[in-house]
């Protein structure tokens, strides 16, 4: 669960009439809404038809309108079956700019909205040919007065980075859903295209975010990259991480830059490797100081000011930091989403809100803040996963004071400089990296969004899409709680009393409200937390402030969820609890509770996972104590798994191979045993009661 990723949702810049000065626009619209329509009428067979008139106003029209119809994910089937990659794959290299920006949105909304099958079937179906012609024609645009690509009548447009915006955006959802892409993006030297993106910074921050996005995704474990990587790669990652820029939008880019050098860490050169990677945690730690709620506030009062004034300017710096700027292009609609990371390309219920870019300068300002928190904590939870063994080479890292974190990096001192072998952090790293990047700003972002924030924000349409992005926020902090906690688990970094506020902190968030919240994430979240925390706990004999009755009403609330890993915490919380109480005294009537509950989660949850967590909950409750004797007796422990035992190996015999992978089959297997040890000793200490 800790690494996870944020899904992505993106929509084209494009408005068919916006680019056409004639009256064909209009013409073709009339066609679209189907003048036509009677028998045999095909809006996508027409459209694909159109693809290739002679006319690039028509292709363009054409290209587009795929564009919005596969942001309807019911007409996607249709295109597929009618080729539409095939057909739209050609247009990358169009005469015409304009159509290939536009077909470069429409298989960019094809590959969001499609899902990562579609991505799939999009390189099977070879769109990474044309796509790679593509980028690299615009790199070579970036770099030479005689454009190879046609020139734009719109001076005040410039095409070659609209294209290449698109392209990377493309580039980005097929690598994160395919590796053969990601092989491809090593093998035709599409590094050096993203990194000539990332040079242009300063120009057009907006292609270089695209481009860091990319870039974040395609060098995540993938070490054939790292052969790819040369001294001039990592100058540019150190010189936009180093940029002074103070709008939001390069915060987030800044934020995205240091994700990539973290994941390229083991190419870092060794004489400044400590250096770097205090830059990678400062970045990250400016990124969280900044309160999301107060921003979205004050932009809110801007936008008020400017519409009251009735005329556009520019906008003015909104932070809790002095003197600094925001801004954001269009960004927004890049969303990582689900819990799962990489379940589902849509979100709850279809929902396509989160796909429409902003309509002000301030929403895009309050988005690219939420972005780059929820960027930074996604790290940090990567940062606190690794399974590398353990090493010292951080130990400079760790003991170094916060000034060492202003210091300036050099990424590449010389082209010849050594690269160390994949750098290894123990959990005494870990938990000396979590104390440099100061937990208390992952804590704080672990609270419920500000209520004024949220309230302003579901009052206007136009900032409502920011209600999911700040709860987004909290979710990962939660994640990334969970991980510190299990990474430090075992050493003595954490006080009794901070550990008992912690729980108290997590039981305001669960129980305070009038109801427990029910979102999906939210429950995985705060309940992985809760049970990092609660392990940490048991394992000192430190008394937590959560009575049973609460948490029975928190695993009642997570059995009604459909993602098994929550059901999963909530049983081995429970589980959890249990144990600790069934060492103490006068318990028995609690622990008649928890078991009763843990029995019928046993018997009833659907999945064989949740039965498997349920029955290891039981056992490790009611293994041994006088208090678990006497509560095992009073809820008829012993019958009620013996009813269950064949269930259960019948169930798994059904559906074991069809529905679960092989670890999750040798988990259930050692479960179906110990049930059978369990019943066996749970027969001897009835037979030594009853002599």
């Amino acid at each position: 669960m800790g690494k996870s990723k944020s899904r992505k949702f993106k929509r084209p810049h494009f408005s068919p009439n916006s680019k056409n000065g004639n009256n064909s626009g209009e013409e073709m619209e009339k066609d679209e809404a189907g003048e036509g329509e009677g028998e045999g009428f095909s809006p996508d067979g027409d459209l694909l038809e159109k693809l290739q008139s002679p006319s690039p106003d028509i292709r363009e029209f054409a290209c587009a309108s795929i564009s919005r119809l596969v942001q309807q994910t019911q007409v996607i089937p249709s295109f597929l079956q009618r080729d539409v990659v095939r057909c739209l794959g050609p247009m990358l290299l169009d005469k015409s700019l304009a159509v290939r920006e536009t077909a470069a949105g429409a298989l960019r909304n094809l590959s969001v909205c499609g899902g990562f099958e579609v991505c799939e079937d999009m390189v099977k179906q070879d769109v990474m040919t044309p796509l790679v012609a593509l980028l690299k024609e615009c790199s070579a645009g970036f770099h030479s007065n005689s454009v190879p690509l046609p020139k734009s009548k719109d001076e005040q447009k410039n095409y070659t980075e609209d294209v290449a915006n698109e392209a990377i955006n493309l580039l980005w959802n097929v690598c994160e859903s395919s590796s053969r892409a990601v092989s491809v993006f090593s093998k035709e030297g599409l590094l050096d295209v993203v990194m000539s993106c990332l040079e242009r910074h300063s120009e057009n921050v907006e292609l270089a975010v695209s481009a860091a996005y990319c870039l974040q995704t395609v060098t995540e474990d993938n070490p054939e990259l790292l052969c790819c990587l040369t001294p001039s790669s990592l100058q540019v990652l150190e010189s936009v991480m180093m940029s002074s820029q103070s709008t939001m939008e390069h915060l987030l880019l800044r934020t995205l830059a240091a994700g990539c050098v973290w994941n390229l860490k083991s190419a870092l050169p060794s004489s400044s490797q400590a250096g770097t990677l205090s830059t990678v945690m400062r970045i990250l730690s400016h990124t969280l100081e900044v309160d999301a709620g107060q921003a979205i506030l004050e932009l809110k009062e801007q936008e008020s000011r400017r519409q009251e004034e009735g005329v556009e300017r520019e906008v003015q710096p909104c932070s809790d930091r002095p003197g600094e700027e925001t801004g954001l292009g269009e960004e927004d609609g890049m969303e990582e989403g689900d819990a799962e990371r990489g379940k589902s390309n849509s979100s709850a219920d279809n929902d396509i809100s989160d796909l429409l870019p902003p309509k002000n300068e301030e929403v895009k300002q309050a988005t690219a803040l939420l972005l780059a928190q929820q960027t930074s904590l996604e790290i940090i939870v990567n940062m606190c996963c690794s399974d590398d063994p353990s090493d010292d080479e951080w130990e400079e890292l760790s003991s170094s004071d916060e000034s060492d974190m202003c210091a300036e990096s050099s990424l590449c001192e010389s082209s010849g400089a050594q690269v160390l072998s994949p750098l290894c952090l123990s959990a005494e790293i870990h938990a000396a990296l979590i104390r440099f990047l100061l937990p208390e700003k992952v804590l704080k972002k672990t609270e419920f969004p500000s209520s004024a924030a949220l309230d302003t924000c579901k009052k206007c349409p136009a900032w409502k899409s920011l209600v999911k992005k700040m709860q987004r926020v909290q979710c990962r902090a939660l994640f990334c709680l969970h991980n510190m906690l299990s990474v430090m688990e075992g050493e003595a970094l954490v006080g009794v009393v901070a550990l008992q506020a912690l729980a108290e902190h997590l039981s305001q968030l669960i129980f305070s409200q009038p109801e427990i919240p029910k979102e999906d994430e939210f429950l995985e979240a705060v309940t992985s937390a809760l049970r990092s925390l609660l392990q940490i706990m048991a394992s000192r004999n430190i008394p937590q402030c959560m009575s049973p009755q609460q948490l029975i009403g928190l695993c009642e609330a997570a059995a009604l969820c459909s993602h098994t890993s929550v059901r999963v915490n909530a049983i081995a919380i429970l589980g959890i609890t249990g144990s600790t109480l069934a060492r103490q005294h006068h318990t028995a009537d609690k622990l008649q509770m928890i078991g009763s509950f843990l029995l019928q989660v046993a018997t009833k949850d659907p999945s064989l996972v949740g039965t498997g967590e349920a029955l290891d909950a039981l056992f490790d409750v009611f293994a041994d104590g006088v208090e678990a004797e006497q509560a095992a007796r009073h809820i008829k422990l012993l019958p009620a798994l013996r009813t269950l035992q064949p269930v259960f190996k019948a169930k798994m015999r059904k559906e074991g191979r069809e529905k679960y992978s092989p670890d999750q089959l040798c988990v259930l297997d050692n479960v179906k045993v110990n049930l059978r040890r369990f019943i066996s000793y749970l027969e001897t200490q009835e037979k030594k009661s009853n002599p």
